[in-house]
C-alpha cells in the first residue's frame, strides 16, 4: 500500500518505502507549523504532513499533483474547487487541510477505472463540458446529489449545481448531462421495456 504524502512543493510523491517528505526549512526567522493527518483520498489510505495554513485546495493541487481540482476565485464563491468530504460537498479552497484526519475525500481523479462514470460520460456526449474548467466542480456536486437523489427534477438539479459557476454556458447542458445520467443510473434503467 502506497502512502501519498504531501509536501510544499510540486514534484513527484515519495516511492513506495520513502516516508514522509521532508519539508524544507522556512526563510531565516520564519515559523512554519506543520500538521499530519491520515486520511482517505479516492478510496486509498493518505497520510501528510503540510504546512498548518494549507486549505485542502493546496494540499491537493502543491502537495499531492492532484490538479484535476481547480483553483477558481480563492473565496468558495466559484465552485471550481469543488470535492467530496464524506460524501458531501465542499470548496477545497476554504476547508483547512487538517480537517481531513480521519474522514474520506473524493477528488475528480477519484472517479478514474476501466470506464469513464456516468456523468462524466454524459457530459461528454451531451457536450455539457467547454472549456472544462468548471466541470470537475460540476461532476462532483452532481455526484453528492445524484448520491442522495437518484431521480432529482430539473429544479433540483439547478439547485445542487448552483454553487458552481460556468461562464462557457447557459447551464441548458449541465443540467440535461445530470439528468441523462441520473435516468441511466437509476434503478429502473436496466429494466426491460414493455
Amino acid at each position: 500500500m502506497r502512502e501519498h504524502t504531501a509536501h510544499p512543493h510540486p514534484g513527484p510523491l515519495p516511492r513506495e518505502g520513502e516516508g514522509v517528505a521532508p519539508i524544507p526549512s522556512p526563510p531565516e526567522g520564519e515559523r512554519v507549523r506543520v500538521r499530519g493527518a491520515d486520511f482517505t483520498l479516492n478510496g486509498r489510505p493518505c497520510r501528510t504532513h503540510a504546512p498548518s495554513h494549507w486549505t485542502v485546495l493546496d494540499l491537493l493541487r502543491d502537495g499531492l499533483s492532484l490538479t484535476g481540482t481547480k483553483d477558481g476565485c480563492g473565496e468558495g464563491v466559484c465552485g471550481a474547487c469543488t470535492v467530496l468530504l464524506d460524501g458531501e460537498p465542499i470548496r477545497a479552497c476554504l476547508v483547512l487541510a487538517a480537517r481531513l484526519a480521519g474522514r474520506s475525500l473524493v477528488t475528480i481523479e477519484g472517479l478514474e477505472g476501466a470506464a469513464l462514470d456516468p456523468l462524466q460520460e454524459a457530459f461528454a456526449r451531451l457536450g455539457a463540458a467547454q472549456c472544462g474548467f468548471c466541470t470537475p466542480g460540476m461532476i462532483l456536486s452532481a455526484r453528492a446529489l445524484l448520491a442522495s437523489n437518484p431521480a432529482p427534477g430539473e429544479g433540483e438539479v439547478r439547485e445542487a449545481l448552483a454553487g458552481n459557476l460556468c461562464r462557457c454556458t447557459g447551464y441548458v447542458k449541465i443540467v440535461e448531462a445530470v439528468l441523462d445520467a441520473a435516468a441511466r443510473s437509476g434503478p429502473c434503467a436496466s429494466a426491460p421495456s414493455s
